[in-house]
């Protein structure tokens, strides 16, 4: 089995950066990804997708601190399904990205005021814990 994610698109938000109960750092937030429509299309009219991305620990920190809204990004990355109880009773599916690595993408200048932005690719350093996340 193989379970691979890759994005590239711009945030819509800055990322929302929160610590678990045991103070593990996670980090939400939505990349928009464009997509061609091709059947019938010849206009190459586009489609936009809007991916909920999670990051754990340090590559969260990193995402909180240098990801803002609009930049681009490429996430690297596996689906997961969460099951949830809604308000109304009703039982309910959320599909998320869990990152495993990110990559800032366009030039320094976009990042804003920030001079000591990495220039390479993070990785995550740990499998996702099994935790209550606060949100």
């Amino acid at each position: 089995m193989y379970n691979k994610a890759f994005l590239i698109g711009n945030l819509t938000r800055d990322p929302e950066l929160r610590y678990t109960t045991s103070g593990i750092p996670v980090c939400r937030f939505t990349v928009a990804v464009n997509r061609i429509r091709r059947k019938g299309a010849a206009d190459g009219s586009q489609d936009v997708d809007f991916i909920n991305v999670v990051a754990w620990r340090r590559l969260a920190e990193i995402c909180g601190e240098y990801l803002k809204k609009g930049r681009p990004v490429q996430i690297e990355g596996r689906l997961q399904i969460n099951n949830f109880k809604g308000r109304d009773g009703q039982m309910r599916s959320m599909t998320e990205v869990v990152a495993d690595n990110m990559q800032m993408l366009g030039r320094k200048a976009d990042a804003g005021s920030s001079s000591s932005m990495p220039t390479k690719e993070v990785e995550a350093e740990t499998a996702t814990p099994d935790e209550e996340i606060p949100f």
